[in-house]
């Protein structure tokens, strides 16, 4: 028999819409979204929705570990049913789902699954990055998988996505996120268990369009923004054929005139992304499947001089909103903007962004002012990166010891005279300088002008001053596009990008 998930993703698409439509006499075979398929992972320790479509009033029964959850499709075709506790299991094993027709998911393991979203870095795979020939002969780990969302940007939330997992080997890894890739496997290395890694991802894309429209919209320090977003491009309308020309009449006789050439009608390019869109496409369908939690790599499309300063609002609203969908406060993590020298675009504000989003519960984030490239938005390191995030989920969300979870990040200040004092949280095993005398700080008076600062390391904090400067306001940290900065703590973290000020 041929396993139903062999088939075209497009049946599965075609059955799901037929439930909607059928007579109720007809009986509609039982289908899934993609991401239920052979080689996936689930969430152990967790509830775990399972769910899919059948026929209204058909029994729909679920068997995976031992456990038999049975439930009847709703008037509108949807069926869910839920596993509970369980252990985390690197033998393969059977999902089967049974209605009017039987499902067979082969080589299901049970462990710690988390979703990466966001744009380009996010989307970068392993085989444009760092040291990639090596890491790909060194990539035989059965017990990661990888699952690709492949749904595009879609004006309404979907309910099916499109995709497939993929065993991790050295010859699957070069399509694989490199950032999940790099953070999966530090996991997995650590907490001896399978891992599963969602890749949602599009590269060029804003946050805008990865929250739903209607949330934008009703949150009052983005409304009259997304109100303001051009909408999704419309087909253009033919040419009208030209009428014929007095010289043109006369040189060709009524009944020999050739027919009018018809002008096709050319189709507008699909959108990659839309206000929402994203949303609607490639989250909305993996929703609620279980995750332990999501890292998320992006800002780089909301650098410019009209977006900077709505990030902000963004970043803790796609962080709630989802959480909200999900019915769980999952633990969630970004990638702080790296360095890079870049025209017409303003970085600092949306590293900025990101650092006050932590006052989130549960959240974390990789600083990678170190690790950007100055002529490449897409730097090839993503080894550190991963590492990164990692030393966060393993320290924050597993209670493994780590050597830091965070690089330094601002605490407060004082004003002392002709000195400004910087207190730092995560300073574990003390603040240093790499690679030299401290640098990286500016400071100015009550005339807003910045001029560089001399700092020094006393304990958890950084003292700054200089010599032009009686009467100091404010100080800034890195505040630059690619800035000269070298302030780490003994785990060898870089501190965050900061400012004491407000100003604009």
């Amino acid at each position: 028999m041929q396993k139903p998930f062999s088939r075209p993703f497009a049946v599965f698409a075609l059955a799901a819409s037929a439930i909607a439509l059928c007579a109720p006499h007809v009986r509609a075979d039982v289908t899934m979204p993609a991401i239920f398929s052979d080689h996936m992972v689930l969430q152990r320790d967790v509830r775990v929705p399972v769910w899919g479509f059948a026929s209204a009033g058909e029994k729909v029964t679920v068997e995976f570990a031992g456990q038999v959850q049975s439930t009847t499709a709703g008037a509108d075709g949807k069926w869910q049913v839920a596993l509970t506790h369980l252990s985390s299991a690197s033998a393969p094993q059977t999902l089967t789902i049974k209605g009017n027709n039987t499902l067979v998911i082969q080589d299901v393991l049970v462990g710690e699954v988390w979703l990466g979203s966001g744009q380009s870095n996010m989307a970068f795979t392993v085989n444009r990055g760092k040291d990639f020939e090596a890491e790909k002969a060194a990539a035989n780990y059965p017990l990661i998988r990888h699952y690709k969302e492949d749904s595009p940007n879609a004006a309404t939330p979907q309910a099916v996505g499109k995709g497939h997992w993929e065993i991790c080997t050295p010859e699957t890894v070069p399509g694989f996120s490199a950032v999940l890739y790099f953070f999966g496997r530090e996991l997995h290395q650590t907490l001896k268990a399978p891992v599963g890694l969602i890749n949602s991802s599009v590269g060029g894309t804003p946050i805008e369009a990865w929250i739903a429209a209607d949330v934008q919209l009703a949150d009052t320090d983005l409304s009259a923004a997304i109100a303001a977003q051009p909408k999704a491009p419309v087909a253009p309308k033919a040419a009208a054929q030209a009428p014929a020309t007095d010289a043109t009449a006369s040189a060709t006789p009524a009944k020999q005139q050739p027919p009018a050439k018809k002008v096709a009608k050319k189709a507008a390019p699909a959108p990659r992304s839309t206000t929402g869109g994203l949303f609607n496409g490639k989250i909305a369908p993996l929703i609620p499947f279980s995750v332990r939690g999501i890292l998320w790599y992006q800002g780089e499309a909301n650098t410019t001089p009209a977006k900077t300063h709505l990030y902000q609002y963004h970043l803790p609203l796609l962080i709630r909103d989802w959480r909200a969908r999900w019915g769980s406060e999952l633990p969630f993590a970004w990638v702080q903007l790296p360095n890079f020298t870049v025209a017409d675009r303003i970085w600092p504000p949306v590293r900025e962004a990101m650092l006050k989003t932590l006052a989130l519960p549960k959240t974390g984030m990789a600083i990678a002012i170190d690790v950007g490239e100055s002529n490449d938005i897409h730097p090839k390191d993503k080894q550190t990166v991963g590492h990164r995030l990692a030393q966060w989920a393993l320290g924050t969300v597993y209670d493994q010891k780590v050597a830091s979870t965070s690089g330094p990040l601002p605490a407060g200040h004082e004003i002392r005279g002709r000195e400004i004092v910087l207190r730092f949280s995560h300073a574990d095993g003390g603040l240093v300088a790499k690679d030299g005398p401290l640098t990286g700080f500016v400071i100015a008076g009550p005339d807003h002008t910045w001029i560089p600062a001399q700092a020094r390391i006393e304990g958890s904090t950084v003292v700054v001053s200089a010599p032009g400067v009686a009467q100091p306001v404010a100080a800034r940290y890195a505040w630059e596009n690619f800035p000269t900065c070298n302030l780490f703590n003994a785990a060898g973290l870089p501190a965050s990008p900061f400012r004491t000020d407000d100003w604009k």
